[in-house]
């Protein structure tokens, strides 16, 4: 009798490494350009790290290169931009947004946040949250909000 307490046990156990394991594996990946000079890069490429993404950190000192190649423009511009299955993400885009792009599959070209909103992932001030958009944003440079957040103002 005693044995089937432990059977149960050892088989839930292998359930859940199993499980653990499954989702280890899933781990998407990102290359991400970024200065050198911005620490608050590294503190949005932890948040990616937290969230299962699997990081390629590229420091250059000409991040600009990248935002011209892949049709990033002014109004859209951030610290950093990444690439992940074929989408450009700009700026502090919070990982369950990139999540959201990835599952939808769009036509579009990626998701941005501009400029450096207080609040956004690897921009956190305390409490404060600045209210601010995540754009999505096509090959033509159309836009449309992909998901607003509210200020705590």
């Amino acid at each position: 009798m005693k044995k089937l307490p432990f059977l149960i046990l050892a088989s839930l156990s292998l359930v859940n490494t199993g499980v653990w394991a499954a989702n280890a594996a899933k781990a998407t990946d990102i290359v991400v350009y970024r200065s050198p000079s911005c620490s608050c890069c590294g503190k949005w490429l932890e948040h990616l790290k937290q969230n299962n993404f699997n990081v390629q950190d590229i420091v250059t000192e000409d991040v600009q290169a990248m935002k011209n190649k892949h049709g990033v423009t002014p109004e859209l511009a951030s610290c950093h931009t990444a690439i992940v299955d074929g989408h450009v993400i700009e700026g502090h885009v919070p990982a369950e947004d990139i999540v959201a792009l990835l599952k939808t599959k769009p036509k579009d070209v990626g998701l941005a946040v501009p400029g450096m909103p207080s609040g956004t992932p690897g921009m956190e001030m305390g409490g404060k949250k600045d209210a601010y958009d995540v754009i999505s944003f096509d090959s033509k440079a159309h836009t449309e909000v992909f998901k607003h957040y509210t200020s705590n103002q």
